[in-house]
């Protein structure tokens, strides 16, 4: 029970920080994996789970992909990279 995970917030912020440890590795097919999870809850989810999967994951990811200089569009599925880009434009304006 340690290692419970409450909130999809949270539950959010764990998937990312796996994602992160993943890419760490090397093993881009695993992140691909990730990725495509990410993908079908965005798509599949609620008006909650889209907003947390937009704000917290992609982003998470995102940043920490741009920080270590890895190319994000040819990871990241297509809504997830058109969030990604919106998240982009909204912080350029």
């Amino acid at each position: 029970m340690r290692n419970q995970v409450t909130t999809v917030y949270k539950q959010a912020e764990r998937f990312a920080e796996i994602t992160k440890k993943i890419l760490i590795t090397g093993n881009t097919e695993r992140v691909k994996k990730c990725l495509l999870v990410a993908e079908k809850l965005f798509k599949s989810g609620n008006s909650e789970t889209k907003n947390v999967i937009s704000g917290i994951y992609v982003h998470s990811v995102s940043s920490f992909m741009e920080f270590r200089g890895c190319k994000i569009a040819g990871l990241f599925p297509q809504s997830l990279q058109q969030e990604y880009l919106k998240q982009i434009n909204a912080t350029a304006v």
